[in-house]
């Protein structure tokens, strides 16, 4: 609310200059709208929207959906049903036997062995081979089987008519090409996760087929692999059996060489093919490492020995002779100190101790004497061995020098041996392997289950049609609603006008038929009554002081219920004992002498321009029948109505209205394309602009309103007129505006108007319900006939 001061000061009389828009309005970066916070984020994904929105658009969805469901029962009509069988076939990798490099070898069980025999089962041979095992290249109902889809298919289900081409048209060569393209298309093979076992399903218009084809091709797949495996080991097993008799003939030549240079040279091995020097060798050698290890022990505690710690070395503190000589000796100590506190050293018994402890101590020296002179020994034998030994192990090295050499062609014809034997050895293992195999004829699969022969079709499926056809058909009618809301940019519901045009939403004014209009406002009771007080109570609270003193409604465009809601204000403000003066300020086309049934022989414009007597002035101002409401009409129609409204006389007729009455309702024109609302503006404490649902454009609201504030209007907020709250999707987003809920005491009274009383009608036509009955249905056609408008 902006203080009054200062509004009678930019209408003072002779202050016609442009004002800046400051003084009215403190920019569009502080302004919080009513009952909104302006740090309001961004609204994200919202359910209950969108439950909205498939209720504002229930009847395009059923309609689709009811659209999906009869293409979803079509498309299945026209699909030629089909059954499948399937065979389970496990692949026995390891019996199955390949040849490579002279090696017989088993395959590898990783899961390229299966993807092989996936392939394999559709091969274009195999196919081939099934077609000869069952004769399909001579059935005609195989080789021109009903088309899959196609619009014939409905007559065909229905009347079961069909015609199949005769075989004689075709050769043998193009009808077995037909059996064969037939089974590589309606073959499916797939490994079975985690195991070795493969699945074999076809699919045919008949159910024999289905299950006969899926079996033969399993038969056929392992009849193949027999017969390729046979013939494999044959081939091998004959190969084999040739290099058996060369390898043979070449080890037993090798073998007496190796014996005839060995008698010639004296060479003796043993039974590990090492020589005796060589056996002694490696003898001798371990035991001089043991001697080291005892050489290099022994002189450690010799070194202890020599350094006098022999009292401390581990044989000495084991000996148990040694160890109660120290027990005891050291008890006699112990004797001897206590003693000494009270006898002399001089003394017989101290002395007798003394002598005692010299013995013992000398006993325990020579005890250590002797355990180390053993220590000594033992050393002195340690280093005598180890020196035996490296002599010794010098004279072998030098008969392993003379052996080596004599040696060498040994070592030629020994590994020349050794060779020719291994290779005798794996062929003969070879051949024992292919002989097995080929007697043995192993299959390299096993079929698990056969295929049965199926008893209803798998296809076509008329819950999956309908299901895809009804997910089709309501992604389109979802891309039909997005495209109205695009193309849509109207406004339909009270978020809009306060999320675009950032206003304070005052009041929801409900739409009334135009032949129920005047009834409306006439009854205190209707719901268009009940909302203009509604409008009246948020206008009361819309600044702190109040209500404002001077209140200009207009709109965007004609036609969108201002001068309606002009009236009713002033109506509702009177009828709480205000003194409110109504002025008709639209000099174009005047409207509110129609409602008050006034003439408008003279009226503002004839105050404007002084063409009215001065004992005619008071007549201006009429009174109505409505308590405490007084009216202003807009006299005769200038032809320069702008300059009227903006000149200085009309600024100080306004401030001294508003000084002689509590409030004053301006009735300005529309905003957009004229300049007489924005003029207005300015010289009222408040405006209110009135917004019709589905009619004004956004884009026209938002610079009707940006008009309004670059001339200094304070826009106090907006109402929404013709707002359909009887239509189910709003009534259920705002059960507040519930029409029904307004009309309450008794029926609505009738005044005589342009609406029909209902004479010569039947009865029933009379009563109050079938009347709300005939009210929804013309609300609703005209809803829908807006939403139409609207969407073209």
């Amino acid at each position: 609310m902006l203080d009054r001061n200062r509004q009678h000061q930019i209408a003072r009389p002779g202050h016609g200059q442009a004002l800046s828009a400051d003084l009215y309005y403190d920019g569009a970066q502080n302004y919080s709208p009513y009952g909104r916070d302006h740090l309001e984020a961004e609204e994200g994904f919202n359910p209950l929207k969108l439950f909205f929105y498939v209720v504002q658009y229930r009847w395009l969805i059923v309609m689709m959906a009811a659209a999906g469901v009869v293409a979803g029962v079509i498309v299945t009509m026209m699909q030629t049903p089909k059954y499948q069988a399937t065979t389970q076939l496990e692949v026995l990798v390891p019996s199955a036997k390949v040849f490579q490099d002279i090696e017989a070898v088993s395959e590898s069980t990783d899961v390229r062995a299966f993807l092989t025999a996936k392939e394999k089962l559709k091969s274009r041979a195999l196919a081939q081979r099934v077609v000869f095992q069952l004769g399909l290249s001579e059935k005609p109902d195989f080789l021109f089987p009903t088309p899959n889809f196609s619009p014939s298919n409905i007559f065909y289900r229905a009347f079961g008519v069909a015609k199949t081409p005769s075989i004689e048209e075709k050769t043998p060569e193009e009808r077995e090409a037909i059996a064969i393209n037939r089974i590589l298309n309606d073959l499916t093979v797939n490994l079975v996760t985690n195991t070795s076992l493969l699945s074999i399903t076809f699919a045919d218009q008949k159910p024999k087929y289905a299950s006969d084809v899926a079996n033969q091709v399993a038969q056929s797949f392992m009849d193949q692999r027999l017969d390729q495996t046979s013939e494999t080991s044959d081939l091998a097993r004959q190969f084999i059996q040739e290099q058996v008799l060369q390898v043979k003939q070449k080890l037993q030549k090798s073998e007496e060489e190796l014996v005839a240079y060995a008698k010639d040279a004296g060479i003796t091995v043993t039974g590990d093919d090492k020589s005796l020097i060589g056996s002694n060798i490696e003898a001798l050698n371990t035991a001089l490492a043991t001697a080291i290890q005892d050489r290099l022990d022994a002189g450690r505690v010799v070194e202890q020995i020599d350094k006098g710690r022999g009292s401390s070395l581990g044989p000495v503190l084991e000996s148990e002779g040694l160890q109660k000589l120290s027990e005891k000796l050291a008890d006699l100590t112990s004797q001897y100190q206590q003693k000494l506190g009270i006898l002399k050293p001089g003394f017989p018994e101290m002395q007798q101790l003394q002598s005692q402890i010299k013995e013992l101590q000398r006993l325990y020296n020579n005890g250590v004497l002797t355990i180390t002179d053993s220590l000594r020994q033992k050393y002195q034998e340690a280093q005598n061995k180890e020196a035996d030994l490296k002599s010794k192990l010098a004279e072998m090295e030098k008969q392993q020098v003379i052996f080596n050499d004599k040696n060498i062609k040994y070592t030629i014809l020994k590994r020349e041996v050794d060779s020719n034997r291994s290779q005798y050895d794996n062929l003969i293992a070879k051949l024992n392997d292919v002989g097995v195999s080929s007697e043995l004829k192993t299959q390299s699969a096993a079929i698990v289950d056969f295929a049965t022969q199926p008893t209803a079709p798998y296809s076509p499926r008329l819950s999956i049609n309908l299901a895809v056809a009804l997910a089709l058909f309501m992604a389109l009618s979802a891309s039909i609603v997005y495209i109205i809301e695009l193309l849509n940019n109207t406004f339909t519901n009270p978020e809009q006008i306060e999320k675009e045009l950032g206003l304070a939403m005052l009041g929801i004014l409900p739409l009334v038929d135009d032949r129920e209009l005047i009834a409306s406002i006439s009854d205190q009771k209707s719901g268009l009554s009940e909302a203009y007080r509604s409008l009246r109570t948020s206008l009361q609270f819309s600044g702190a002081e109040g209500a404002p003193r001077s209140l200009l409604v207009t709109s965007s465009e004609p036609s969108e219920g201002k001068s309606t809601t002009s009236f009713k204000l002033g109506q509702d403000f009177a009828a709480l004992g205000a003194r409110v003066l109504i002025v008709d300020g639209d000099l174009r086309k005047p409207n509110l002498h129609r409602l008050f049934g006034l003439d408008n022989t003279i009226g503002l414009s004839n105050l404007l321009t002084n063409t009215v007597r001065k004992e005619d002035l008071a007549s201006i101002f009429r009174a109505t029948k409505y308590p405490n409401v007084t009216v202003l009409t807009s006299g005769t129609i200038p032809p320069n109505p702008a300059d009227l409204l903006s000149s200085p006389k009309m600024a100080l007729i306004i401030t001294n209205l508003g000084k002689r009455f509590d409030l004053v309702v301006i009735d300005a024109p529309p905003v957009v394309g004229l300049s007489d609302a924005p003029i207005l503006s300015r010289l009222a404490e408040g405006t209110l602009m009135v917004i019709s649902t589905n009619q004004v454009t956004r884009k026209s609201a938002k610079t009707a309103l940006k008009r309004l504030r670059a001339a200094g209007a304070n826009v106090v907020g907006a109402a929404m007129s013709k707002f359909a709250v009887n239509k189910f999707d709003y009534n259920y987003a705002y059960k507040y505006m519930n029409y029904q809920y307004y009309d309450y005491g008794s029926s609505t009274p009738k005044i005589e108007s342009k609406v029909d009383d209902g004479a010569g009608q039947p009865a029933y036509a009379k009563s109050p319900a079938f009347k709300r009955l005939v009210r929804r249905i013309r609300s609703s056609v005209g809803g829908f006939v807006d939403r139409s408008k609207s969407a073209s």
